[in-house]
């Protein structure tokens, strides 16, 4: 697994701290990070590449290929800064350029699996495609989120994309009844293994205490030793 696709299930959900945290976990290899398109920030303001170095370490290499000041959809933000929009094949090539030299790139998406790049209605799942590149899903803890996980491997598979798995990006210390039982129904919602789950504040932690925990909340396959 040299290229990894993380997704979500929706916005505001967990993904840049669930990339930090496969990041930290990947200590003792070359990682970079990139970010097709960061929205909501302007100049010189830290994105979520920036965070992902600031929580993982530096070991870790951030890549941005484009900004745009509204905090919408990287196609709709595109267009109202009169700017080029990010194309799949762009993303492809960047990803490509970054294995040669790494022995991981994480691809971190905007928002959700089909939230549109361009007018034309590319996607994250397109890139995905031309990089034949698995595809990590986070999702939320509690009630809506099964729906949503669904959803979202059910366009998957339609692509002939692989679902890895499922990663909780914000698990509650104190989880109800819904998040408590969506641990065992997540996987069958996905037809895909539960992968890991990060506690809620996790991006909130000291950089140092973030790494050392970091592998605690991931599966083998993330690099982490949590059982499933």
């Amino acid at each position: 697994m040299t290229i990894l696709v993380v997704t979500g299930t929706g916005t505001e959900i967990g993904k840049t701290v669930v990339t930090a945290a496969v990041a930290a976990a990947a200590q003792g290899r070359r990682v970079a990070v990139l970010k097709p398109a960061q929205t909501g920030l302007g100049p010189g303001e830290p994105g979520d590449a920036a965070e992902v170095v600031r929580l993982a370490g530096g070991h870790v290499t951030p890549v941005e290929l484009a900004r745009f000041p509204d905090p919408l959809a990287p196609a709709t933000a595109a267009r109202r800064a009169g700017l080029a929009p990010v194309r799949p094949y762009e993303v492809a090539e960047a990803a490509e350029k970054l294995a040669a030299d790494h022995d991981l790139v994480l691809i971190e998406g905007a928002g959700g699996l089909l939230v549109r790049f361009d007018d034309e209605g590319s996607t994250l799942a397109d890139a995905a495609r031309l990089l034949g590149a698995p595809v990590l899903v986070v999702a939320p803890a509690g009630l809506g989120t099964l729906n949503a996980t669904a959803l979202t491997s059910e366009a998957l598979r339609t692509r002939g994309l692989e679902c890895l798995g499922v990663v909780v990006g914000s698990m509650p210390a104190e989880p109800d009844l819904a998040a408590r039982c969506n641990i065992d129904d997540l996987p069958v919602a996905a037809a895909a293994p539960l992968l890991g789950s990060v506690p809620a504040g996790a991006g909130s932690l000291a950089p140092r205490d973030f790494r050392a925990r970091a592998a605690s909340w991931l599966t083998a396959e993330l690099g982490g030793h949590r059982v499933p």
